[in-house]
């Protein structure tokens, strides 16, 4: 064979190249196109800076030589990786090639997900992962089983170490599905679905009917199972999505998260002072208040479709990220039930992990009464609020808004679960439960024993409140710090935050806590 110069070795780089950006040919990237999908690096382009992906292990291939799979081509093995910047800031990235054999999961395309995730545990970079994938490749047996085992133990790792983004672009099937699970956030688009088992094997073994999009659809995954954090229209939307969410977080834990420029604007907003109604039974939307505390009204709200009656996202405070959680009295009275208990305790646990000071928002009766909530193990999930905040180092402060009664007032970050600034508001009712309960159960023979007991037991209820419920006897204990004028929160928010900018919380030394599974 002649010797090539250099030239015609570009050339045939350059022909390699053009191989592996089309992926799995014209009419497969075209059918990915109409169902309104972007192609894997397509999709890379859209998240990442212009022109700052590197990609890694480009020319990977299958070693599998079963079933078909001898010499068989798979352009860089159906995933493509490497790192890029969102925002100026590193990442570490990969995404499935759903053109490519189905996206399915290989031993090497295994491996090559797992060496992103390490290399981004290794320089302390958030990992980013699309994924739109059949699962795990059959040809390849047990080895592919074996790369997916691989993915998780990198998801483990780098678990409270970066932040790992997984967006669903496609479909998520099988073992594959575990992994986005394993990560702090997931973002699902419409044309996307995840499930362990597909609709075929559950009406063969069960017998039940069911398509692929009520089975593991967005809306399913983002108000029902909870599964699924964020969802976006379609994969250009998934990726602000993902870039928005970023621009709230640190690269790592060992970092504070970034700045943004402020006016310090913290002036009164005498708007707050009517937000919550006179009558304390009557709703109104926590995001309302949220949205005149936090900068420009910005606020991330997490999980925005699933528990609505907990509140939870990121915003601003002159500058600097905050992890919010509020009661939702416009939802079942802003209750903890199981699910808002296990909302509020993960986004905790995300937000201690990544140095994110707290504020919470109280307006909460109790936790949720029922036979249903008992057998399902509303004690164990409420138990998760309480070390979720018990555990939290970070700074923690507290707002009561309206009602804190019961186990809800210690659970929502009261003081002895270490909250570092608690505020009220005159509207605040701190108790043991409710002034209408707690009279029944007080002067319940007074009650009983007057000539007109409705009148009676209504001047018995206003005297409680008034006696107990109420935010001064608990400042009197110095339960609460201050009770403060609505329009003021922002601004004291603001100041306790910043006073705890420096705040060091020493810890017994131990592996980790049991936190109530």
């Amino acid at each position: 064979m002649a010797q090539q110069s250099m030239q015609d070795k570009i050339a045939h780089l350059h022909e390699r190249r053009a191989q592996l950006a089309a992926g799995g040919g014209t009419k497969r990237v075209a059918k990915q196109h109409e169902q309104g999908k972007l192609t894997a690096r397509e999709r890379i382009g859209e998240l990442l800076d212009d022109h700052s992906f590197q990609e890694m292990s480009v020319y990977a291939e299958h070693r599998a030589n079963r079933f078909g799979m001898t010499g068989k081509s798979v352009p860089s093995d159906a995933v493509v990786v490497g790192q890029g910047t969102v925002l100026g800031r590193l990442v570490h990235v990969a995404s499935q090639d759903f053109t490519v054999l189905g996206g399915t999961i290989g031993e090497l395309h295994a491996q090559k997900i797992a060496g992103a995730a390490n290399m981004a545990l290794r320089t302390g970079s958030p990992f980013i992962c699309i994924n739109d994938s059949g699962g795990a490749r059959v040809q390849e047996g047990i080895d592919a089983l074996d790369g997916c085992g691989q993915i998780f133990f990198q998801n483990v790792l780098l678990s409270g170490v970066v932040p790992q983004i997984s967006i669903l672009a496609g479909p998520c099937a099988g073992a594959a599905a575990y992994s986005p699970a394993l990560t702090d956030f997931i973002i699902q688009t419409k044309q996307a679905q995840m499930y362990i088992t597909g609709p075929d094997v559950i009406k063969q073994v069960t017998g039940e009917v069911v398509t692929h999009e009520d089975l593991g659809g967005a809306a399913v995954h983002a108000t029902r199972s909870g599964v699924v954090h964020f969802v976006a229209e379609d994969d250009e939307q998934a990726m602000l999505i993902a870039k928005k969410l970023l621009s709230f977080l640190p690269q790592n834990n060992t970092e504070d998260p970034p700045e943004v420029e402020h006016d310090g604007n913290v002036d009164a907003d005498p708007e707050l002072n009517s937000v919550i109604p006179d009558d304390p039974r009557k709703p109104y939307d926590a995001r309302d208040v949220i949205s005149r505390i936090v900068d420009h009204g910005d606020f991330l709200e997490v999980h925005a479709g699933w528990a609505l009656n907990a509140v939870v996202g990121f915003g601003r405070i002159v500058g600097r990220t905050v992890g919010i959680i509020a009661n939702q009295p416009n939802h079942i009275s802003g209750v903890l039930d199981i699910n808002a208990s296990d909302k509020i305790a993960r986004f905790i646990r995300f937000c201690n992990a990544f140095n994110i000071p707290l504020l919470t928002l109280v307006d909460c009766p109790g936790f949720m009464p029922g036979v249903d909530q008992e057998y399902n193990g509303i004690i164990r999930h409420g138990a998760k609020v309480l070390f979720a905040y018990s555990a939290a180092t970070v700074p923690k402060v507290t707002v009561v808004m309206r009602k804190a009664f019961g186990g809800a007032y210690i659970a929502m970050c009261s003081r002895s679960l270490g909250a570092d600034r608690v505020f009220a508001w005159p509207s605040a009712e701190i108790a043991v439960m409710g002034a209408e309960g707690a009279a029944g159960i007080v002067f319940r023979k007074e009650i009983a024993a007057a000539a007109d007991s409705a009148a009676k037991r209504q001047e018995l209820i206003d005297e409680y409140r008034d006696t107990f419920a109420n935010p001064y006897v608990a400042c009197e204990h110095s339960l609460v710090d201050d009770v403060i004028e609505p329009a003021e929160t922002r601004r004291m928010v603001a100041q306790a935050l910043e006073a705890q900018t420096t705040k060091r919380d020493i810890r017994p030394p131990k592996k980790h806590g049991l936190m109530p599974m």
